[in-house]
């Protein structure tokens, strides 16, 4: 991009000419740095007056123009540092090692969307204050990654995995420690033998991988010039100091290694230049500005907003001068200035930009064996606005994951991941489905092909919030139910050939239910003997199994199994029971449990139970059925649906 064909033409006068304070002003800032060059002439030249986009110098804190653009998330430093790094297109510093020459306006920025560092950082700055938050630009030097936006050693922030919780140690001392399985003794000094051998190789291909993924000795290291925003703590409730990184919007701590140096740090009101040691980094840098030994003022305090109105600046009444600190101090307070306002036009961003920041359509960010894509929100008719992809080499080349995020769908779906290796697809959807749909995976939109769908089940009426179903099984999970079912496992059977030849729909013929298994959680109203942990209806064979919970004191668990009668035919609606056909084993259980006519009762009831499982089990069968034919016709005519209150993007569509 060629800066020197812009056209200035339409700027106003400011940006062409300097007024009467901010003439005082560069001379002010010239007295300044003349002083600083006498006193410290091995330091690198300070950044205080560039020329602007009319070749006019201009003192850098009058560059920044706070600004709170009407946008919530633009209320947050976060907000803020994302859309920077995402409107503007980064461009390097012409001399990584050297100062730029100019520092354009941040309307220029804004309006041809790219700049240097400082450009970012200006705006950024401009941005933050305007927020309310105690922001500086900062003129340092940081590592080649940061200073070229070389995010290849990088995890994608996308990936990170939270920190790991570690589990809290039982407290009670005399728990008792049940002894592990026994193993063998030669088989572990064969297995370590074995690892022994391993290592060696292991090791040395570990330091090779880490080798070829090491980045290279950088010969310009502490050299490169790097511009970034500092935040102070205590305005906006911030409680610590940190960084921003105007090319990525990332947030870092003060020690992070990549910032080695500060030379000086600026606001909209005054300028410091950094008096600390910087042979550490930044690690061990104080930020107290009012340290006059850590951190040399340009202009007096007096305008400060720290001070309270009351109090004045202090006064040295010593002329002299007995060392050069002391002659710093004393042109401080000869410069008592009140800054001029800033010489940049209102800064404005319009819905429409603020919604499509990306000036070439999307943005395409390089990390440590990934992939990070962002388009603006509908710019694709899916609603895709952000894509990563996880490789398996540096050289990114085999695909092994997918993740998808996805932005005002009216299906609700805002999330996908795709395993490339197993094909298998996941969908996360936001509350408000109308099947009331948490997730769905799945490797085919095809029915019996493995689909496992979560629920949000508190807005249904079964406590249903998972199910798997393939073509031989289904397996339900529920939470929260008053019977305390938590897992219903179904086993199916395969269609009728004759009929699957005959071209009849899967509806009209049903697999064959072979057995229902049935799990629950104890309840403590029902003693143990009359609590059913496990339920097993074996269809086909036609027999029920029963097995109740234990008791603390028991070992044992009781049984009751009912069977067919063999030679006899099964007729419908007909009970029979016999001591042949019932086997029970309740050890723990009174003598009206093992009566007859409670078993009589009983098995009346799980026949009962029986025919309304099988309803369910066919009801299930149907439902799932019908997500696959929402989902299916949901991604053959995707929706994106309009806030009521963009007005900009509802005109554009009537446009279109």
């Amino acid at each position: 991009f060629d800066w020197s064909s812009i056209d200035t033409s339409h700027l106003p006068s400011s940006y062409k000419t300097n007024s009467r304070q901010e003439k005082e002003l560069l001379q002010l800032a010239d007295h300044f740095v003349e002083q600083y060059i006498h006193l410290c002439p091995d330091r690198k030249p300070l950044f205080v007056h560039p020329v602007n986009e009319c070749g006019v110098q201009k003192f850098v804190s009058t560059t920044l123009r706070p600004t709170l653009l009407p946008f919530p998330e633009l209320y947050y430093w976060s907000g803020c540092a994302s859309f920077v790094c995402d409107y503007l297109i980064m461009e390097p510093l012409k001399c990584p090692i050297t100062l730029p020459s100019s520092l354009y306006s941040p309307t220029t920025i804004l309006r041809y969307q790219r700049g240097n560092c400082f450009d970012f950082s200006v705006l950024l700055c401009s941005l933050l204050i305007g927020a309310g938050y105690d922001a500086y630009c900062v003129h340092g030097y940081a590592t080649r990654e940061m200073c070229c936006l070389d995010q290849t050693q990088e995890v994608c922030p996308l990936l990170r995995k939270p920190p790991e919780v570690p589990e809290e140690e039982d407290p009670n001392k005399y728990r008792i420690n049940y002894p592990s399985e026994p193993q063998s003794k030669f088989e572990l000094q064969q297995k370590a033998k074995k690892e022994e051998e391993t290592e060696p190789e292991q090791e040395e291909e570990k330091e090779e991988e880490v080798e070829v993924e090491k980045p290279k000795r950088d010969p310009l290291h502490g050299l490169r010039v790097h511009a970034w925003v500092l935040v102070l703590s205590g305005k906006r409730k911030v409680p610590e100091t940190f960084f921003i990184n105007p090319f990525t919007g990332n947030h870092h701590s003060t020690t992070d290694e990549c910032f080695l140096g500060i030379e000086s740090i600026w606001n909209h009101r005054n300028y410091w230049v950094n008096m600390q040691d910087c042979r550490q980094g930044c690690k061990d840098l104080s930020f107290d500005l009012s340290d006059s030994i850590c951190w040399e003022i340009m202009f007096s305090e007096s305008n400060e907003p720290s001070q309270s109105p009351t109090e004045s600046p202090k006064k040295d009444t010593d002329d002299t001068v007995s060392d050069p600190s002391d002659a710093l101090e004393k042109g401080e307070i000869e410069m008592s200035f009140e800054m001029p306002l800033s010489w940049v036009a209102r800064i404005k961003v319009s819905y429409r930009e603020y919604e499509n920041p990306f000036s070439q359509g999307k943005k395409v960010i390089l990390y440590n064996k990934a992939k990070l894509e962002k388009w603006a929100a509908y710019a694709n008719g899916d609603g895709l606005v952000e894509r990563v992809t996880v490789y398996a080499d540096s050289d990114c080349t085999e695909e092994v994951e997918v993740k998808e995020w996805f932005k005002h769908r009216e299906d609700l779906l805002y999330m996908r991941e795709v395993n490339k290796q197993t094909q298998l697809i996941t969908d996360y959807f936001r509350p408000g489905h109308p099947l009331l749909l948490k997730a769905h995976s799945y490797t085919s939109l095809e029915p019996e092909t493995g689909h496992t769908v979560e629920y949000y089940h508190a807005a249904r009426g079964d406590g249903l919030w998972k199910r798997f179903e393939n073509a031989t099984e289904m397996t339900e999970y529920f939470v929260g139910r008053e019977d305390f079912l938590h897992m219903r496992h179904i086993e199916l059977g395969k269609r009728d050939k004759k009929t699957q030849t005959a071209g009849i729909g899967t509806d009209a013929n049903p697999r064959p239910i072979v057995q229902i298994k049935e799990y629950f959680h104890r309840n403590p109203e029902k003693p143990a003997d009359e609590d059913i942990e496990e339920r097993i209806f074996m269809v086909i064979d036609d027999i029920i199994q029963l097995t109740y919970h234990l008791e603390v004191h028991d070992t044992i668990a009781s049984k009751v199994v009912f069977c067919r009668v063999i030679g006899r035919e099964k007729r419908e609606d007909e009970i029979f029971l016999s001591r042949e056909n019932s086997v029970t084993y309740q050890p723990w259980s009174s003598e009206k449990h093992k009566n007859m006519l409670h078993l009589y009762n009983l098995l009346w009831e799980l026949r009962a139970e029986q025919k309304l499982l099988k309803q369910q089990v066919r009801d299930s069968e149907a439902e799932m059925l019908n997500i696959l034919t929402v989902r299916e016709d949901e991604e053959a005519n995707i929706k994106l649906s309009l806030s009521m209150y963009n007005t900009a993007k509802r005109g554009q569509q009537q446009e279109e």
